[in-house]
């Protein structure tokens, strides 16, 4: 992690987070402008677990002129003024013309009605063969059985894998709001107060994939995010279950939603030395890990609950074997790690990472045993829906990354403060010139002189709010370290929400 005042101008180690012989296989840019600039927090994606053969190794050099970063005024086009005819009985001067463009149309007609009758075929054919017989429904994931959508979030488990029973509730905003899906009124609805308690609510973290001893408690709030709430139904035991029903406001007597807590995050011991770059507590980041393969630091990673880590994908897509990596949390020296057990991993899960433009960067490893949490180790706070972090907030990073570009790691935990920048000023010509995109946030100083580097990658980067730590991403790519209009690039965990849930359900 490099945290000099200097500014660099000159390009060199391309893939900065990745300590592999201080080299990994470098992101090559998509052709400029192809990628969405603005969309950022958007629906789930479609993980695969990847244990791949290894690709061929690529060096992790690359050329790339820094440039001051300019604004650009779009210029509109000027009006051809000198040819423009007024309307009148004189504007018909070439009636031949005309008539050869009637001639014309017969032919143009028939082409449409050719494609038409040709399109009306393709749709048979692909109704026949059961494309469209799910167009009012959706797909089970494991044996593809179409199921309406009526029977998603009903209770009733229609999927032979229970898909459709599966992502009905979400947490909402820094508040952790409890919200169900109605598939009566095809929308998210705060849960209501009443008749609630911490069976139901061990039962909901559950199902987003806590682990039950991780259970906090809930609260009763009062809301303005929705005018609807769900209320739990009560069977003739008086026990309840999940299974909701859509309410109005009126029938909800307290007027309050439940605010859950699964897991007690995002909270740090606050010692940290303003300015500082060497982190001299361990309960400053108490969420940050080293992940090691015979003894050696290779990546960061951040503790979300005791038995999960978040990483990067391209930490892992050349050691995918779960027995070579060590997970070590709670120090500050490489040092100490050097003495210490350590945690083993039993799983790795990549999302479905594209090496070569650094598409869907993250990872998870599941432990064997789960680590003690203590004041020195504890998870930080996934991101709820809802939740948008803008440019240019402030955000930290933290990692034994080298201090310069091709360093060796550093022998203590080092903390930098930087700023988020937005996708359209990052997707610009003289920054990343439209290799950004959706599954990545920029953050960093375009002045540079301030970045994550060569052994931070995996690490977290982490936004303050309502008083928590929150992982916003995970330190992926970069020309460079602290290069001029070279920021870094962060998997953007938002982003990849549903996913990390949908993998904690599974495994």
């Amino acid at each position: 992690m490099q945290t000099t005042d200097t500014t660099y101008d000159n390009v060199s180690h391309v893939n900065y987070g990745f300590q592999h012989e201080e080299q990994r296989p470098p992101p090559f840019a998509p052709p400029s402008g192809i990628n969405p600039a603005l969309p950022q927090y958007h629906g789930p994606q479609n993980p695969q677990y990847v244990h791949q053969n290894s690709p061929p190794q690529y060096f992790s050099e690359r050329y790339s002129p820094a440039q001051s970063l300019h604004q650009y005024t779009p210029q509109t086009a000027p009006v051809n003024t000198h040819r423009t005819v007024t309307p009148g009985p004189y504007l018909d001067v070439n009636p031949v013309h005309k008539a050869s463009r009637r001639k014309k149309w017969p032919f143009i007609l028939g082409i449409v009605i050719t494609l038409l009758v040709v399109a009306g075929v393709i749709a048979v054919v692909l109704w026949f063969y059961g494309i469209f017989d799910c167009l009012q429904g959706r797909r089970c994931k494991t044996d593809e059985k179409c199921v309406s959508f009526s029977q998603w979030c009903d209770g009733v488990q229609d999927c032979p894998s229970g898909d459709d029973e599966t992502q009905c509730s979400r947490l909402f905003g820094s508040d952790y709001l409890l919200q169900m899906y109605s598939n009566m009124n095809q929308k998210w609805e705060n849960v209501c107060s009443d008749g609630w308690n911490d069976n139901l609510g061990m039962q909901a973290c559950e199902e987003m994939g806590y682990e039950r001893n991780t259970y906090v408690g809930y609260e009763e709030i009062y809301s303005r995010a929705s005018t609807d709430y769900m209320l739990v139904k009560t069977d003739s035991l008086g026990s309840s279950n999940l299974t909701g029903f859509h309410s109005k406001t009126s029938d909800c007597p307290s007027n309050k939603a439940v605010a859950l807590k699964c897991i007690d995050c995002g909270r740090n011991s606050e010692t940290r030395i303003v300015g500082g770059t060497m982190v001299t507590s361990k309960g400053v980041w108490p969420w940050q890990v080293s992940l090691q393969i015979s003894r050696r630091h290779l990546c960061g990673g951040s503790v979300i609950t005791p038995y999960w880590v978040v990483t990067a994908a391209h930490c892992v897509y050349e050691n995918s074997d779960a027995r070579d990596w060590t997970v070590y949390a709670g120090y500050l020296t490489r040092t100490e790690m050097q003495l210490a057990t350590g945690n083993s991993v039993s799983r790795i899960v990549m999302h479905n990472f594209d090496p070569r433009t650094n598409e869907n960067d993250i990872a998870l490893m599941k432990l064997n045993l789960p680590l003690t949490i203590t004041s020195n180790v504890r998870p930080v706070c996934l991101p709820n829906k809802g939740m948008y972090f803008t440019a240019p907030r402030e955000c930290y990073i933290t990692g034994w990354g080298s201090q310069s570009s091709g360093g060796s790691p550093s022998p203590t935990l080092q903390e930098a403060k930087i700023q988020l920048i937005d996708r359209t000023t990052c997707n610009s010509r003289p920054v990343y010139n439209g290799q950004i995109t959706e599954t990545m946030i920029c953050a960093g100083k375009l002045e540079g002189g301030v970045d994550s580097c060569q052994g931070d990658s995996g690490g977290p980067l982490v936004i303050k709010e309502n008083s928590l730590w929150w992982l916003v991403g995970d330190t992926s790519w970069g020309d460079g370290c602290a290069f001029r209009n070279k920021p870094g690039v962060y998997g953007n965990v938002t982003y990849f929400l549903d996913w990390i849930y949908e993998q904690m359900r599974r495994y």
